[in-house]
């Protein structure tokens, strides 16, 4: 079950991403010969207008095909007035940032959701405050919970350490701290501190040096929510948090920081896909969001034969005043071809090592 739920996610992703390419194109009176669910041959099929509807054999997406556009066959040219190249070359580009830009979109909303259930987060209560450090100098102590910063509120310890690490200057703390435990009775109180300057390690192993004010997580749990107006900065925060991720990892798997055997393929996404899917539908919801930032994101690679690669070529036609040659298009494209599946045939890999591990 959770394999035929990974799928129908997958599914939905590519589909959702392919629709703003569909929305677009048709605003732009390109004509869209085939919108397929799925790839392969055509199970069930129906025209409405020009367009022909399918539902094909592999259920993993799916595409659409455009009038004068072939990736298959790049050398093939149709200018007729309702075809992909008869439209300006911003046109084509709006055309074909639409997909990546719908799965950005449809991230957004289903961050916006897991604000509004409320996801299990860690708490900002602090476990640990290290000696002649500013936290300590303060008078902040174990178990105190961190309720605000410069009077934003702070529900979680990923705010908190987003706060302290953005830090330009001194911070005022608003703290909540229990000083008898039968009957409970809470002080609140603020401090004001600076963070200082230390080194450490970020997630790709990476000696860095950031703000620091000497605490460490006691590892409390809870479920955080937000309000609706919360939520639209939770899921533009979250939307903006994921993809700059994504680029610092693509960044880093080019420069040999990040090995090419942490590359998964499509078994790891429905592996991780299945077991969230047994958890709860608030961690589904925040994989699949993160996985369609990943699909918006990569798109946008300038790797012909992707988004990125047709919309580099586009730049090329605005600031060259001519296209570039076919036999220019047409190789770059091969080699486009022959990266993508690389890198499916090393993500493929890794995932069989993996699980033969």
């Amino acid at each position: 079950m959770s394999i035929f739920i990974a799928l129908l996610i997958l599914s939905f992703l590519v589909f959702f991403h392919e629709l703003g390419h569909f929305i677009v194109a048709r605003m732009c009176g390109v004509s869209v010969e085939v919108f397929s669910i799925g790839f392969g041959k055509k199970i069930a099929s129906m025209y409405i207008g020009q367009t022909q509807y399918a539902l094909s054999l592999i259920p993993l997406g799916g595409y659409v095909k455009l009038k004068g556009q072939d990736d298959a066959n790049p050398k093939a040219r149709n200018y007729e007035v309702d075809s992909y190249l008869s439209k300006s070359p911003y046109q084509r580009i709006a055309i074909l940032l639409a997909g990546p830009l719908f799965n950005l979109l449809l991230a957004f909303f289903l961050y916006m959701a897991v604000g509004l259930g409320g996801k299990l987060s860690l708490l900002p209560v602090i476990g640990e405050v290290k000696e002649n450090y500013p936290a300590y100098l303060a008078g902040m102590k174990t178990g105190d919970r961190i309720l605000s910063i410069n009077d934003k509120e702070i529900k979680t310890w990923e705010e908190l350490d987003s706060a302290i690490v953005n830090a330009q200057g001194a911070l005022l703390v608003a703290l909540q701290r229990e000083v008898n435990a039968n009957p409970h009775i809470i002080n609140l109180f603020e401090v004001i501190l600076t963070p200082t300057q230390q080194e450490t390690k970020n997630i790709f192993g990476e000696t860095i040096t950031r703000n620091m004010i000497g605490i460490s997580s006691s590892g409390e749990m809870g479920i955080v929510q937000y309000n609706f107006l919360q939520s639209i900065g939770y899921g533009f925060n979250e939307t903006l948090k994921a993809s700059t991720l994504i680029i610092q990892s693509i960044m880093k798997l080019i420069s040999g920081v990040v090995p090419s055997s942490e590359v998964g393929g499509v078994v790891s996404i429905v592996s991780v896909i299945g077991s969230a899917s047994q958890d709860s539908w608030i961690m589904l919801f925040w994989l699949t969001a993160l996985i369609s930032v990943n699909l918006g994101i990569l798109n946008l690679l300038p790797i012909p034969a992707l988004d990125g690669g047709h919309i580099i070529f586009n730049c090329y036609e605005i600031i060259m005043r001519k296209p570039p040659s076919e036999n220019i298009a047409y190789y770059l494209t091969l080699c486009g071809w022959a990266i993508l599946f690389g890198l499916m045939f090393l993500g493929l890999y890794n995932d069989i090592f993996r699980l033969l591990s």
